[in-house]
């Protein structure tokens, strides 16, 4: 299976999600590649659209290697992974400094996509966690965790594409995990699209918008 691009991939997740029981369902998109794949399966469920602020924290010396992710709140959250941290010697005050950069990227993003509109309540819903892809599962761990003791009546994640072992790592943290794929060999996520273009500002704010005016009850 080949995605033609993020909007086809949300639109076959979409049809996946459609014959699951999912009472009251709210699908919280990460920025930025997350939002067009989340904003098709919102439009196909009727369902509300937010975002989920969450980043990578890039290691020092391989800046494309994860060695955790962060999200913003009181405090915010952040996840380390430890093999990674000890195999390129990373100290604390490293991991302080990525962590505060990445939170201002995390504040500016909150200003320009949602402005003056504080996150919608997850109380008693149906979460989908939507992202175009997963490759570490970094990020998405840090997104479930963070729906932790928030309420929610069942946690889904729901991805594209994603390597089996790290579908396994996440699953305990959600009450379902739909993937279209999972390829042992993955390479890299933009592998399995025709296009995979990344998803500029202006496009998650766009589509934000529409959810809020259109889609969104």
């Amino acid at each position: 299976m080949l995605f033609r691009d993020r909007r086809d991939a949300g639109r076959r997740l979409a049809d996946r999600l459609r014959g699951m029981d999912l009472p009251q369902p709210i699908v919280l998109a990460l920025p930025r590649g997350g939002v067009p794949v989340g904003y098709e399966v919102a439009r196909a469920l009727a369902a509300p659209l937010d975002i989920l602020l969450v980043r990578k924290l890039p290691t020092p010396g391989a800046p494309e290697l994860a060695l955790g992710a962060i999200i913003d709140g009181a405090p915010p959250r952040r996840v380390i992974n430890e093999r990674i941290r000890r195999e390129f010697g990373v100290r604390d005050e490293e991991i302080d400094r990525i962590a505060e950069g990445q939170l201002a990227e995390i504040a500016r993003r909150r200003a320009a996509y949602v402005p003056d509109r504080p996150p919608l309540a997850i109380a008693g819903r149906s979460v989908i966690v939507v992202d175009d892809g997963i490759a570490t599962g970094a990020t998405m761990r840090v997104a479930l965790q963070s729906l932790e003791g928030a309420g929610a009546l069942r946690r889904v994640m729901a991805v594209p594409v994603a390597p089996p072992e790290a579908v396994a790592a996440l699953e305990p943290l959600c009450d379902e995990a739909v993937v279209l794929l999972r390829p042992h060999a993955l390479g890299a996520v933009g592998r399995f699209y025709e296009d995979f273009t990344q998803t500029r500002d202006a496009e998650v704010i766009r589509l934000l918008r529409q959810a809020r005016t259109g889609a969104m009850p």
